[in-house]
């Protein structure tokens, strides 16, 4: 059993903001399987799907992002015979890459976002996958706190079908084919 842990706040105020892409994720992976993420468990939403031909759990969090890591160990406490390098995949936002730039890499350091540092901590260890998807803007901003915490521009909204179906692609390769695959075709 894999988990697909997407990051993101609970709560209707920042459910179209910028830092919540992976719950979006989360749930355009979900439409998709026609499944649904509402099960609660461990502080977080959670749903079965089969993505893939693969039998996955889609988490989302409540416990808001910069204590996510405690939500993700409860969860793979939980589950028998879990590898983390391969069995988790973290989808988050990352506002060091350019808008709807998407990034998969199978381990690796936090890069300054408090969802992933807090995955670490917890879990004690960073081999696991990450699908990064960027919202970096081309101008530069000032508070990057309140930034992250805003919702998307129009021009923004308008592009994410897009963004969210790219990333989807890149999440399903992982699954069929493998991180380094996913990699070559999505990086």
């Amino acid at each position: 059993m894999r988990l697909l842990v997407g990051l993101g706040n609970p709560g209707a105020e920042y459910e179209t903001t910028r830092h919540n892409l992976g719950f979006m994720l989360v749930d355009h992976l979900a439409a998709s399987a026609r499944a649904t993420v509402k099960r609660k468990d461990c502080r977080s939403l959670v749903g079965r799907a089969v993505l893939a031909r693969e039998s996955v759990e889609l988490v989302k969090p409540q416990t808001y992002m910069n204590i996510s890591g405690e939500a993700v160990a409860c969860l793979i406490a939980k589950l028998e015979a879990f590898s983390t390098g391969r069995d988790l995949i973290v989808i988050s936002d990352d506002l060091a890459l350019p808008f709807g730039t998407i990034r998969l890499r199978p381990k690796g350091s936090a890069g300054g976002h408090n969802g992933l540092k807090s995955i670490i901590a917890r879990c004690g260890t960073d081999e696991f996958i990450r699908v990064r998807i960027g919202i970096q803007p081309e101008h530069p901003i000032g508070d990057a706190a309140r930034f992250v915490l805003e919702d998307f521009s129009r021009n923004e909204r308008a592009a994410l079908p897009d963004i969210l179906d790219r990333a989807t692609a890149a999440v399903l390769t992982v699954l069929t084919d493998g991180i380094e695959r996913a990699m070559a075709e999505f990086n």
